[in-house]
């Protein structure tokens, strides 16, 4: 199940079910699920890493929805006790990457991989650098940047800057989703088929959504907003 829950109030404004058993790729379709049910044309989501997708991300910044979530560490660099992409930083003003020995990568060519266009860094001073052993089994160490990779950079800046919004996530999405399994029970899904589970998981949501707008408004204030 995929669902989008407002900080404030802690309603949830959109779901979905799918059989797709990976968050990845559901972004968009989630953001813009959240913004159609806000009314807002400008929103700002708040998920975990993984839905990671740098084009998924550009996609929602293109179409005004600012979205913030954290890079997995999926290289396995720092497991072999080798420096990470992280740990190059980027001058935009020079287009270079400065290593951590603090040698210039400087630009060499640009290419294409998966759809996406990549520009390639590196510098022919890796063969005498004291900290090879740590950076590179090859001749040199190369860099990749993608042609958006300024956007990735900014929501990790902004997360970096504001590390108390990956708890205000967990405390806010992730409670309706223990209430619903609790009122679930161990069996969970009664349904089988895709169509019957959604219809199932609607009814939970709207349970969930009544019962949350009682606790803030009181069966009266309810009624009145139904009848409005």
């Amino acid at each position: 199940m995929q669902s989008a829950v407002d900080t404030r109030h802690h309603l949830i404004v959109a779901h979905e079910v799918t059989n797709v058993g990976s968050d990845r790729g559901h972004l968009p379709d989630m953001t813009e699920r959240a913004r159609a049910a806000i009314g807002s044309e400008a929103i700002e989501v708040v998920a975990d890493r993984g839905y990671y997708s740098g084009q998924e991300i550009v996609a929602c910044e293109q179409a005004g929805i600012t979205v913030y979530l954290p890079k997995p560490m999926t290289s396995g660099l720092y497991a072999k006790g080798r420096f990470g992409k992280q740990d190059f930083v980027y001058v935009a003003a020079d287009d270079i990457y400065l290593c951590p020995a603090g040698e210039q990568l400087t630009y060499h060519y640009t290419n294409q991989q998966d759809g996406k266009e990549l520009r390639r860094y590196w510098t022919t001073a890796c063969e005498a650098c004291a900290l090879k052993s740590k950076c590179t089994t090859g001749k040199e160490r190369r860099i990749s940047r993608w042609e958006h990779e300024a956007v990735l950079e900014a929501v990790q800046a902004w997360l970096d800057r504001n590390p108390e919004k990956m708890r205000l996530r967990r405390q806010t999405v992730e409670h309706p989703f223990g209430t619903i399994k609790s009122w679930m029970g161990s069996t969970h899904f009664q349904m089988k088929r895709l169509k019957n589970v959604r219809t199932e998981m609607a009814l939970h949501v709207l349970a969930y959504n009544m019962k949350r707008v009682m606790r803030l408004l009181g069966v009266g204030g309810l009624m009145e907003a139904i009848r409005a």
